[in-house]
């Protein structure tokens, strides 16, 4: 019987390389609790139309990319492509642009492309991403990007570039339409490109083809063709993101691949992932919520990749989470003292000490070895003496130290050392 595998573009987390993937995401959610946003749990699968209609029936992601089905009741869903859409799809159903605004979430988890996978590109990939909705505030836009920015460098990397650009709006985009129109008219496009051309002509900017790149030289950009209003917010972004310290590169050739972004649109490219450089990325969305039947309020939003900024991460020798999964690793030797350390590891547990057993009645020297490999600092034991002495040995695995100490003494000095050790690492 042939052995069976994860699916093809899946990446599993698994102790060794979990702990790290855990410490990423948090480090990517943290920023977002710190400036008050609420977490969204978002359904796995919606309706397709919520992604045609919001994400864009030109993108590649609706036309190529995603994973659709029919139910049993013939509804046409699919799996959730992006999370932008989703949510704003929840803040409609649940009134809860109805309240205080700005709606600000953040929210975590997999989602799925049907593409063909590569390094740091996958078919499942894992995101953590924001959203801000109902104000047009350039400040707000500083800082949904500067929580991306903090979120980065909270995990030590530092060789990462913000490319930020403004990609109009409403007013100012019909006209750089047809001038961009006018500009690929004049390309040797094949049929597909000048189709898209003529529904998405930003999408071409998005190209990778070398044929094609070579051909866009001197290609006008929007960011240089923005009405009054568009101007003054893309200045007024660039104003906050200089009073949060967060430096960045102009790039208008930026284009983002989904169709709902307006004004300001920015992406994290690390520069030791080669092709797929980009750790997570950005804008804001002026008119996704009515196109999807709310109220006409702006938004703006990131999704930034857990999978990709994990392998940023290792590019630079970085190890999020390092560090052993319990504080102390308990040894019995004889039936009365597993009992005894069963329940003793239950209490620790409950006081908020990480504490494992060996289990399978193991000898002194198995038990220890189990023990080395936990990577615990600290080490109980507990033989028929002390059980009978109500005591334990508590063993400081670094130095080779031991003390016995009573029964009730354990858990306090426990958390006083746990206490002092956060201390000498904070």
């Amino acid at each position: 019987m042939a052995q069976l595998q994860a699916p093809k573009g899946v990446p599993e987390y698994f102790p060794g390389r979990s702990a790290a993937f855990l410490a990423v995401r948090e480090a990517l959610s943290s920023p977002a609790r710190h400036a008050g946003y609420g977490y969204a749990e978002l359904p796995v699968f919606e309706d397709t139309a919520l992604y045609v209609r919001g994400v864009g029936e030109s993108t590649d992601v609706v036309a190529k990319e995603m994973y659709t089905f029919e139910d049993r009741g013939g509804r046409s869903l699919s799996l959730r492509p992006e999370g932008t859409a989703g949510v704003m799809r929840m803040v409609i159903e649940n009134n809860l642009d109805r309240g205080q605004l700005p709606v600000k979430l953040y929210y975590a988890g997999a989602f799925f492309r049907a593409e063909r996978p590569q390094h740091g590109r996958y078919r499942q990939l894992q995101q953590v991403g924001l959203e801000a909705i109902g104000t047009d505030d350039p400040t707000l836009d500083a800082e949904v990007i500067s929580l991306a920015d903090i979120g980065f460098r909270s995990l030590g990397l530092t060789q990462f570039t913000l490319q930020l650009t403004s990609l109009g709006c409403a007013q100012c985009r019909p006209s750089y339409r047809v001038l961009l129109q006018d500009f690929l008219a004049t390309l040797e496009l094949d049929d597909a490109t000048r189709e898209r051309a003529a529904i998405n002509p930003l999408r071409v900017l998005d190209d990778k083809r070398e044929g094609v790149q070579t051909q866009l030289a001197g290609v006008p950009y929007m960011v240089n063709h923005l009405c009054g209003d568009c101007q003054s917010h893309y200045d007024d972004v660039r104003t906050a993101l200089r009073l949060l310290k967060v430096e960045w590169t102009e790039a208008p050739s930026l284009v983002r691949g989904l169709d709902y972004y307006t004004r300001t649109a920015f992406e994290f490219t690390h520069h030791l992932l080669g092709a797929q450089s980009g750790i997570g990325g950005g804008g804001r969305y002026d008119g996704l919520m009515s196109s999807l039947g709310g109220q006409d309020l702006s938004g703006i939003g990131w999704g930034l990749g857990t999978d990709r900024t994990l392998l940023a991460c290792e590019a630079e020798g970085l190890t999020p989470g390092a560090g052993p999964l319990v504080d102390v690793f308990a040894v019995p030797i004889g039936d009365d003292a597993k009992s005894a350390l069963i329940a003793l590891g239950g209490e620790l547990r409950a006081a908020g000490i990480r504490c494992d057993l060996a289990y399978g009645d193991r000898g002194l020297k198995g038990a220890m070895k189990a023990a080395d490999k936990s990577q615990a600092p600290w080490v109980l034991i507990v033989g028929d003496q002390e059980v009978a002495d109500g005591t334990v040995v508590v063993r400081d695995m670094s130095s080779g130290e031991q003390e016995t100490v009573t029964w009730k003494s354990v858990q306090p000095l426990l958390a006083q050392r746990l206490k002092k050790n956060e201390g000498i690492h904070s």
